[in-house]
């Protein structure tokens, strides 16, 4: 069955003058303008087209691939406001309309914001909302410690910076753990740190510590030997200089260095490590 608002494979039925039809199933038939048809396309081609609908209401297709489709979260740019709403720039020439009832507040030209896009159910238009707490949360979380998961960057808080879980739930990286630049919207993968006993989730942006420290050892002892047996990062220095060096946390980084030194693989010096020799 065809779908509006998500990619379809979609059978090329005819070719006009100005694009090409395919088959839509139940929809009937579905317009490509000529702009947007791949080039060679002919009868019973098989192309990827994203279905949506026109400024006349009309169903119709595009090679093109919108910043989000239907059940996604996207950070986009307003570029119109009207007494209609507000509308979003999200990569077609038919922009996204957000509602006066789906703004938290009054969104402004040349502001981006997060958003979630789906189908109205009275005119089965696409639509976006900055409500975005109503789409989350709705099934109970079912993650386990160390797990791997896909995140949206939400927004800033006291703690850290709110994420949104498979686009599912909130979690929140506490701010003592991040070591670079996160920008809203964007996504990132990350992995669960624990699921309170009130639902609340807290995230990481790093993998599990045991798989850390063992990448991590032999990343160490390949630089150790690259430098000649010295690496003037030893277990005093700044969470910063570690992190650019070898993208994971001060406490990881100790840990590793201190289990290579029980192993009796390393010294820690003052102002560094260095590889022990074999006496």
């Amino acid at each position: 069955m065809v779908r509006i608002g998500v990619v379809n494979s979609l059978t090329v039925v005819k070719k006009v003058d100005f694009g090409v039809y395919l088959d839509g199933g139940d929809l009937g038939e579905i317009l490509l303008p000529t702009k947007v048809v791949p080039k060679g396309c002919e009868v019973d081609q098989v192309v990827d087209v994203f279905i949506y609908l026109d400024s006349e209401d009309r169903v119709i297709a595009t090679t093109r691939t919108p910043l989000a489709k239907v059940g996604e979260f996207a950070n986009l740019e307003v570029i119109e406001v009207n007494n209609v709403g507000a509308f979003m720039d999200w990569g077609l020439e038919k922009d996204l309309l957000v509602p006066f009832g789906e703004q938290k507040k009054r969104l402004e030209v040349g502001n981006r914001h997060l958003v979630f896009v789906y189908i109205d159910r009275v005119d089965r238009r696409i639509t976006a909302s900055a409500k975005i707490d109503k789409f989350l949360d709705q099934v109970e979380p079912k993650f386990t410690a160390g797990q791997e998961v896909d995140l949206i960057l939400g927004g800033q808080t006291d703690l850290g910076f709110k994420a949104i879980i498979n686009n599912a739930h909130w979690g929140v990286i506490y701010k003592d753990e991040v070591f670079e630049f996160l920008g809203i919207g964007s996504h990132r993968k990350g992995y669960i740190k624990r699921v309170r006993e009130d639902g609340k989730i807290d995230l990481t942006l790093t993998r599990p510590a045991a798989e850390q420290r063992d990448e991590l050892s032999q990343k160490v002892l390949n630089e150790l030997e690259k430098l000649g047996g010295y690496l003037a990062i030893g277990d005093k220095s700044p969470p910063e200089v570690i992190y650019k060096k070898f993208k994971v946390s001060k406490r990881i980084y100790k840990q590793t260095i201190g289990g290579l030194m029980k192993q009796g693989l390393i010294t820690i010096e003052p102002t560094g490590i260095r590889t022990k020799v074999a006496e």
